[in-house]
């Protein structure tokens, strides 16, 4: 009987102390994982309220971004920077890093689009109504092409009008479009070309004209998992994130497109 007891009670211990080490399990915190996004400068704004609940939802992930011009970004990326998700201003720059092996087709996502403008200061004194009055500046200021999408999509536009040979020689290159926005605020030029997205943001600069769909390739922003992200798990769970209504919402709130309005 002595024997019996002994063992009911060393039964009884290891059932306890394993019960204690499934709660401890259980209730043992997450560890704590930083995300690098590398994200195209004219994002910054959407992508912050996006941040702000994303980490309320997930409080173990702190999300740090990499706000810059999309091509200098892809480069970046090529080059084994430390991203675990890039969400980029321009497929063609996207898509070579697919291409690449550096993003797995499986893990991105075309999630919105844009609309290319003419902005000018609030406060101008020249009369710049539409693209045809750039003939009236001294300078214009538009991202590097090679690097920054909106760049690239205003010289199409230019190139289109019949107008980029006429003004090439005024044009002031930008690292981004916030820089090409800032000097348009700063009046240190007489009018940029940034998109709807950026200009809406800022209380300095008016519209003069919206560049029409045709004359610039599709602005699609698409996002993807870096495939040697450090954090495939949480990288996965902010892309799933993005595509999530509440997202959308916040985006489309800056000003951004569903893809099936800007088609």
């Amino acid at each position: 009987m002595k024997k019996r007891y002994i063992l009911f009670l060393m039964m009884l211990l290891l059932l306890a102390v394993s019960g204690c080490t499934a709660i401890q399990k259980q209730e043992a915190p997450d560890k704590k994982v930083e995300l690098t996004i590398s994200a195209a400068a004219s994002l910054q704004d959407a992508l912050k309220g996006i941040k702000t609940a994303f980490e309320k939802e997930h409080p173990h992930i702190k999300v740090v971004f990499n706000f810059g011009a999309s091509g200098a970004l892809q480069q970046q990326i090529t080059q084994g920077a430390p991203v675990d998700l890039f969400f980029s201003a321009a497929e063609d720059k996207f898509d070579q890093l697919v291409h690449e092996g550096f993003i797995e087709k499986k893990k991105s996502a075309d999630l919105v689009g844009n609309e290319l403008v003419l902005v000018v200061p609030k406060d101008s004194n020249i009369d710049i109504n539409g693209f045809d009055d750039l003939t009236k500046t001294e300078k214009i200021s538009i991202g590097t092409p090679e690097t920054v999408p909106a760049g690239q999509y205003a010289k199409e536009t230019l190139e289109h009008l019949n107008i980029w040979k006429i003004i090439e020689g005024k044009v002031v290159y930008a690292k981004d479009v916030r820089q090409v926005l800032t000097y348009v605020e700063l009046n240190n030029v007489d009018a940029g070309m940034v998109y709807k997205t950026d200009a809406l943001s800022s209380p300095k600069v008016e519209i003069a004209e919206i560049a029409k769909e045709n004359t610039h390739e599709p602005i699609i922003y698409p996002a993807g998992v870096i495939k040697n992200s450090s954090h495939p798990k949480e990288a996965k769970q902010f892309f799933d994130y993005l595509q999530k209504e509440a997202s959308m919402k916040i985006l489309e709130m800056y000003g951004f497109k569903g893809l099936n309005e800007s088609k």
